[in-house]
């Protein structure tokens, strides 16, 4: 079983997803929580500190929040805050999201590495959306905060892209849909296409991992077998969740 880091207003805490940067509580509360949050994943080893810019990550945010179109997003603040804490303090040097939509989930783990909120320097930051139109979209949000191309979109299926990919594997983030029988359930798919080029210590993020807990069962199952990884926590602080696997 994976540990739980649970709050209480988890199933009340929602957001309008069609206005995506308004304010759902006050800002110390979001520090709050998303602090408890990385405590616990420190706590289980996943994460070696806690600390990350706040300043800077309101940056990014600002950033996001005036260059970046979003039709709409179940990415709320404290999601957004706390995938971009995890990428700041873990600085991936190659790091693939797949199944970004608009490049907002994207953004939200690469921006700890370009534009206003960067931190660190990476070697690769990649977003794989299948939809042609969404990762065109995607691509023009993510060049007006990195002009410079170090963040990049790919136009294709998830699983080819991380089976293919060259190089080890620090960080992949999952938010991706399969077709109809598979659905959520592709992230098993996606996450062992990668798995032999993730090393000792390489982290999973997966989203959704309390609203579509039945289609991701067999995921679920695989990271938090200790065969496969040493550490998960299921992250319920939004009515999303996020299972956070290291392995």
């Amino acid at each position: 079983m994976a540990e739980v880091f649970q709050t209480d207003d988890f199933l009340d805490y929602r957001m309008d997803i069609h206005h995506p940067h308004l304010e759902l509580e006050p800002l110390e509360n979001e520090i709050a929580v998303v602090d408890a949050a990385l405590s616990t994943l420190k706590d289980a080893t996943i994460l070696p500190h806690t600390t990350y810019d706040e300043e800077k990550f309101l940056a990014h945010r600002r950033a996001v929040a005036d260059l970046f179109e979003i039709p709409w997003t179940a990415i709320t603040p404290r999601m957004q805050r706390l995938i971009y804490a995890i990428n700041t303090i873990v600085r991936p040097a190659h790091m693939i999201a797949v199944g970004i939509f608009c490049g907002n989930t994207f953004i939200s783990n690469a921006g700890s590495a370009v534009g206003p909120g960067a931190c660190y320097t990476a070697e690769a930051l990649i977003g794989v959306e299948i939809k042609p139109e969404e990762a065109e979209r995607a691509a023009r949000n993510v060049r007006k905060i990195n002009p410079e191309g170090l963040a990049r979109i790919i136009a294709d299926d998830g699983v080819k892209i991380v089976a293919q990919y060259e190089h080890s594997i620090q960080l992949l983030y999952l938010d991706a849909d399969g077709d109809a029988a598979r659905g959520k359930g592709i992230y098993l798919d996606i996450l062992q296409a990668g798995y032999d080029k993730m090393p000792p210590g390489a982290l999973v993020l997966a989203h959704n991992s309390y609203n579509a807990a039945e289609p991701l069962t067999n995921y679920l199952e695989y990271v938090r077998s200790p065969k496969y990884f040493r550490a998960s926590v299921n992250v319920l602080f939004d009515g999303e969740g996020l299972e956070v696997s290291m392995k």
